[in-house]
């Protein structure tokens, strides 16, 4: 195996268990260069060993799989899985009768970095982000399989548009395991078409389960927009809360089909109801002041940081408009899922737009992420779910 050894200072990061090697803190490796998704080791100026992990072509050089001396086989896969197999269990969302909607894997959090797995009842869907794990993904689908106690029977591979483009794997998505013909998961008693074959990310936003959730309760008598809909999650959830009217809208057709297809799934004939194709920002400017619970959930503003203060401000002017827009006494549920853009620089932006409004306005809640999307504390990037609920006069 390869050894990379790193600057003088350079190792500070790593003895604190981050679990990045960033390309500028490499002095030189020994062996020859490494492929891109090999296993390499990590060592300080003195050659001291340090850690195991991922070699990739990029900004991050190494991510970490492991810190001291521990091979990464088929042992090392069942045990990573069965601790993240542990947490899900541990959180009752692996064994409730109402709910098979869950993230298994979440890279860095599950100390598995370049790797994301959800599961949609007996089908595991797995992305890789890196090289190392597309190297690696039938000893992961075995490991997934073997560990999961009997409840996955299929597992898809989507890793087409995460892996680096550059590394030229042809990688194309599908089943490396099973053929699930059902792609319909229940999420706390609602029912969901699951697009893992062609939708965004695995197929469904697992992320905000608990804020669909909080959604519900202050959903009775009101009526709500949905912006940014994809999937619908919580027009289903602001109907089953005894929403007046619930308007979902999105610029893409496909989701404003899945929405109805959804709906139809939890609510046949459902009259509350409508979905509207339309840019956001236009809809926005062209609406009335008809609602008085709104949902902005955009896609990523900024996917990285040479893109956050466009970010920042498209985070102001699309708040700005809510603020402008929403009924007296309204609930604005507003969230940001950029990694780029942290929680305070988030608060800051919806904050700004509040002013602009001059109208008085309380926060809630703060949310993020859900316990199955868990943190690393080494890794404070692994939070990149941020979101409001506030009251507006």
């Amino acid at each position: 195996m390869k050894t990379i050894i790193l600057r003088r200072g350079k190792d500070e990061s790593l003895r604190r268990f981050h679990p990045w090697v960033f390309s500028g803190a490499i002095h030189h490796t020994e062996g020859g260069e490494p492929e891109e998704g090999e296993l390499v080791r990590v060592a300080d100026h003195d050659g001291t060993f340090i850690a195991t992990g991922h070699y990739q072509i990029g900004s991050i050089a190494v991510r970490v799989l492991a810190f001291g001396e521990e091979s990464v086989d088929e042992v090392f896969w069942h045990g990573r899985l069965a601790e993240a197999w542990r947490l899900r269990e541990a959180l009752g969302l692996s064994n409730r009768a109402d709910n098979d909607i869950y993230r298994l894997v979440h890279g860095e959090g599950d100390r598995l970095p370049g790797l994301v797995v959800d599961v949609y009842g007996c089908t595991a869907v797995m992305q890789a982000h890196s090289v190392g794990m597309h190297r690696c993904r039938e000893a992961i689908c075995r490991a997934i399989v073997d560990t999961s106690g009997g409840k996955i029977r299929n597992v898809y591979y989507k890793s087409e548009t995460t892996l680096p483009y550059k590394a030229e794997l042809g990688q194309e998505n599908g089943f490396i395991l099973g053929g699930a013909a059902e792609n319909v998961a229940a999420e706390n008693g609602l029912r969901f078409h699951i697009d893992w074959l062609k939708g965004q990310k695995t197929g469904f936003f697992v992320d905000q389960r608990e804020n669909r959730s909080l959604l519900e309760h202050y959903a009775r008598g009101r009526r709500v927009l949905n912006m940014f809909c994809y999937t619908g999650g919580f027009s289903v959830y602001a109907l089953r809360g005894g929403a007046k009217l619930v308007r979902s809208v999105d610029s893409s057709g496909k989701a404003i089909e899945l929405t109805k297809a959804n709906v139809a799934l939890n609510f046949p004939d459902e009259t509350r109801h409508e979905a509207v194709e339309c840019d956001a920002f236009k809809y926005l400017v062209e609406m009335g002041g008809d609602y008085d619970l709104i949902v902005l959930d955009p896609p990523a503003f900024a996917k990285h940081k040479d893109a956050l203060r466009n970010a920042l401000k498209g985070y102001t002017r699309l708040n700005a408009k809510a603020f402008a827009k929403i009924r007296p006494g309204g609930i604005l549920f507003t969230f940001s899922c950029s990694q780029a853009v942290n929680k305070d620089q988030f608060r800051l932006a919806v904050f700004t737009a509040a002013a602009m409004s001059g109208r008085h306005v309380r926060i809630l809640h703060q949310l993020h992420q859900p316990a199955d999307h868990p943190v690393s504390i080494y890794h404070p990037e692994g939070e990149y779910l941020k979101g409001l609920v506030l009251e507006v006069e």
